[in-house]
């Protein structure tokens, strides 16, 4: 069954050779100083392209910086290292490449004004709050890209697997809310940059020893059964990555799930509130701080608060402060234009 799905995936006439796959991941082999060179040039300019889009929130400029970005290059030779069972310097690569991005992110969130808002900025709040679906895409982008690199024939599906996974960008917003002393922050784009990170090994492991790409085992002596197997150590280390990525991601969505059920709830109660007041509306309920935010308009004076507290009473955690934002005015109907 298995070689049925993998010649059906993977069809051997489409496959790369070892030889080849290792050319691309692997920074220690081939021409090192040129290929180094190239990864190191290219990750700088790729820093600095995605911190002027996430300080500027592009969305453009952001995409841009992913496709240029080759983090995933080294990432992908961790996986590739692990089926041959032989250390090629991947892990320390990707260790002072992500030192690097955050370095950049930093340095150039110190020309940000003192009262920047960090989450009014949709490329920064989209990239602190991972949930598990976050971890779900990861992963089968994480496939799709190392499908992509062991054939031939779809090759050209690569950059769109470098916008998907997003690696220098979460990077980058980690640097910029340290930057900004917003360490919560920053640890929530590490942990998106994590999973993404455990993602694109995780596939390229099981894809590339499906492939038995890790033939080079039996030369150094191990059993025809080892060879192209990840081994025990590869096996826990990846165990203990998949532990520390899923448990704040399936605790982020838990609570997501749990804010919009109780900013429903308020929602509910604020409508009931201004039942009686005409002209009277609820306009918006947000969640900013674990403080509700209730934006009304009404056409006169706002009603007692006291009457939409004893409503929500019950509904949220006792002690969750719950702001009213209200805004005088009432709505006109004009008409319509050829009427």
């Amino acid at each position: 069954m298995l070689s049925r799905v993998r010649a059906r995936v993977l069809p051997a006439a489409q496959r790369r050779s070892l030889d080849e796959l290792a050319q691309d991941l692997d920074l220690s082999s081939g021409d090192r100083g040129a290929k180094r060179s190239a990864f190191w040039t290219m990750l700088v300019l790729s820093s600095v392209i995605a911190a002027g889009g996430v300080l500027t929130d592009s969305t453009a400029t952001v995409i841009g910086a992913m496709i240029i970005a080759p983090l995933s290059t080294p990432i992908m030779g961790i996986a590739l290292g692990s089926v041959q069972r032989r250390r090629n310097g991947a892990v320390l690569v990707v260790f002072l490449a992500c030192l690097l991005v955050i370095a950049v992110g930093m340095v150039l969130s110190l020309v940000l004004p003192g009262d920047y808002d960090l989450l009014s900025n949709s490329q920064i709040s989209g990239r602190t709050s991972p949930g598990l679906m976050d971890l779900i895409a990861a992963l089968a982008t994480g496939f799709a890209g190392a499908v992509a690199l062991a054939r031939r024939d779809v090759a050209a599906v690569l950059p769109g697997v470098a916008i998907a996974i997003s690696l220098v960008p979460p990077l980058v917003v980690v640097g910029v809310c340290l930057g900004s002393g917003a360490g919560w922050l920053a640890l929530g784009a590490l942990v998106l940059f994590v999973s993404n990170l455990f993602a694109l090994v995780f596939g390229g492991m099981v894809v590339f020893a499906t492939l038995a790409y890790g033939t080079r085992a039996e030369e150094a002596g191990a059993t025809a059964d080892a060879a192209g197997r990840p081994t025990r150590r590869a096996y826990a280390a990846m165990g203990v990555l998949f532990a520390v990525v899923f448990v704040p991601l399936a605790a982020n969505t838990a609570a997501t799930v749990l804010i919009n059920i109780w900013t429903e709830r308020v929602r509910n109660a604020a409508d009931q509130w201004l039942a009686d007041e005409p002209g009277a509306s609820v306009t918006g309920v947000e969640t900013v701080s674990r403080t509700f935010h209730v934006r009304v308009r009404v056409p006169g004076d706002l009603p007692p608060v006291d009457g939409l507290l004893r409503r929500i009473d019950g509904q949220v955690p006792d002690g969750v402060p719950v702001v009213v934002d209200a805004t005088r005015g009432r709505r006109i109907e004009v008409g319509r234009v050829g009427q």
